[in-house]
């Protein structure tokens, strides 16, 4: 059973930094992509940025395109997501996620705006306000 713990949320002031962490466990193959999606109260679903585990390539929504960065450390099992120059609008909860590609072709593009996300973190509170 693939487990998902995530850390590093808080409250920062609009212009701030934050890096979120994913520690993952559990996986029984190698085709998955890792990720993170959020929601604040009232709205849906975002998918936000999402590494493919067979090429280590990295997609990011474009609502936070040059302002957030994915990565990963496979030693540590970790996934990281480092946020710069946070609006009011990213306030959310965070959620790590993992997505199973087994017979699955994967498109960046359907992820991010629908998925599917097999498993979940429990979030973390990300909180962007002066």
């Amino acid at each position: 059973q693939v487990q998902l713990v995530e850390s590093g949320g808080g409250l920062v002031q609009p212009g701030g930094s934050l890096r979120l962490s994913c520690a993952a466990s559990g996986f029984t193959s190698d085709y998955y992509a890792i990720g993170w999606v959020r929601q604040a109260p009232g709205k849906g679903r975002e998918g936000i940025s999402v590494i493919n585990n067979s090429d280590l390539t990295t997609y990011y929504a474009d609502s936070v395109k040059g302002r957030f960065t994915i990565s990963r450390d496979s030693a540590k099992n970790t996934v990281y997501l480092q946020m710069n120059s946070l609006k009011p609008e990213d306030t959310a909860v965070y959620y790590c996620v993992v997505s199973d590609l087994m017979d699955v072709l994967f498109r960046a593009s359907v992820w991010l705006d629908q998925g599917p996300y097999d498993y979940w973190g429990q979030g973390t509170q990300v909180t962007v306000s002066s």
